[in-house]
């Protein structure tokens, strides 16, 4: 067990610590994880003749390829120059090297003791097993640590590290400090598959279907959502996924294994069709800027009924996928809900008193009550 002075720090209902570990730390606990990196073979032959200081063998050795990894590639240059600043700094003595915290994630919850009278002042506890910890934000600098040939890098390195993040927060946490922060391209994070973005099944398909809806150029909500916090879209990525990790847990609980690979294999075909059914159905208010149709809210609840309009299709075409039997079974909504129903300053707003979250649970339930009629 490592143990380690930390301030626990409360940001709307997140915690975290603020700690520093050894050079010696990271090397123990740190797992490195890129999408990929040249090999020593290859860094032979580009310094056929040349002597390193870096040992790219060893430091290989400690960075791993995986299938969920969505770091970008290591940068050898920058490997260079700040092993190179980290031996300047050694030798002036003038500069600290790393002044700056890394961040980093834990893989499980750790163990914090207050000490004295301020209860978010204490000791941090973390097993000592390499991987424990994975690095989001300074992984170059800490990975410069580790590339020297001669002796370790004698240093602390401030860290800021949260143990309380889900497979989803990590990755929009990662997308937010690089896409946002750094040069690197945000296309490159939001259009990774969702598989290797998302460890979680019903996750990582959520991703990949939401990002079908904003990319496609027949997709009537083409750049309207806002993928993991990137874009122009209005509309947020995160509470559309959450509805149809719900569905599809539904999906899979009472249909089984092989129903929701099904969905696997075509819910980005249902979700189209869906919506564009949808917008044939209700033009006006599809395309009008005076109506609420496209909000999260509503999305929201288009998404929740969607098993429904499965069956109704699936009684109509046989497919609960096909565009033609999904327009058939939500024909009783252009008759029963109306347009008039999303117009934002008219029975929109009118039901909106109960919030949001009231407002999705109220249009669900008179979407589906709408379906019922023959």
């Amino acid at each position: 067990m490592i143990t380690v002075p930390a301030h626990k720090v409360r940001q709307f209902g997140v915690e975290f610590y603020q700690t520093s570990f050894t050079a010696g730390d990271i090397q123990k606990l740190v797992r490195f994880e890129v999408l990929n990196y040249p090999s020593v073979e290859e860094e032979k032959r580009r310094k056929a003749g040349k002597t390193s200081a870096i040992n790219w063998e060893l430091l290989e050795k400690r960075i791993g390829r995986s299938e969920a990894a969505f770091q970008r590639p290591m940068i050898r240059k920058k490997i260079r120059e700040l092993v190179q600043y980290y031996s300047d700094c050694q030798e002036a003595r003038n500069l600290p090297a790393i002044p700056g915290a890394v961040i980093m994630i834990a893989e499980r919850r750790l163990t914090f003791s207050p000490i004295g009278k301020n209860s978010n002042l204490g000791m941090l506890q973390i097993p000592e097993e390499l991987g424990i910890l994975r690095c989001l934000d300074g992984q170059h600098r800490l990975l410069a640590l580790s590339a020297q040939t001669e002796k370790e890098v004698g240093i602390d390195v401030p860290a800021v590290l949260f143990d309380s993040l889900d497979p989803r927060q990590t990755v929009e946490l990662f997308v937010t400090i690089n896409a946002k922060h750094t040069r690197l391209n945000p296309s490159h994070l939001i259009s990774l598959a969702g598989r290797r973005l998302y460890a979680d099944r019903y996750q990582a398909l959520a991703h990949d279907v939401i990002r079908e809806l904003n990319e496609e150029e027949s997709s009537p909500l083409y750049g309207e959502i806002k993928i993991l916090g990137v874009g122009k879209g209005r509309v947020s990525q995160a509470s559309l996924a959450d509805e149809m990790v719900d569905l599809f847990n539904s999906i899979e609980k009472l249909g089984g294994k092989e129903r929701l690979k099904g969905f696997e294999q075509n819910g980005k075909r249902f979700f189209l069709n869906y919506f564009k059914a949808i917008l044939a159905l209700f033009p006006k208010a599809w395309g009008g800027r005076k109506y609420s149709i496209k909000t999260g809210a509503a999305l929201r609840a288009f998404i929740r009924v969607s098993p429904d309009v499965m069956a109704e299709s699936k009684k109509l075409r046989n497919d609960f996928f096909d565009y033609f039997g999904i327009r058939e079974a939500i024909k009783p909504w252009g008759e029963r809900i109306g347009e008039s129903r999303f117009e934002t300053e008219g029975e929109w707003r009118n039901k909106l008193a109960g919030g949001t979250r009231g407002t999705v649970e109220l249009l669900t339930r008179e979407l589906r009550d709408a379906l019922k009629v023959s």
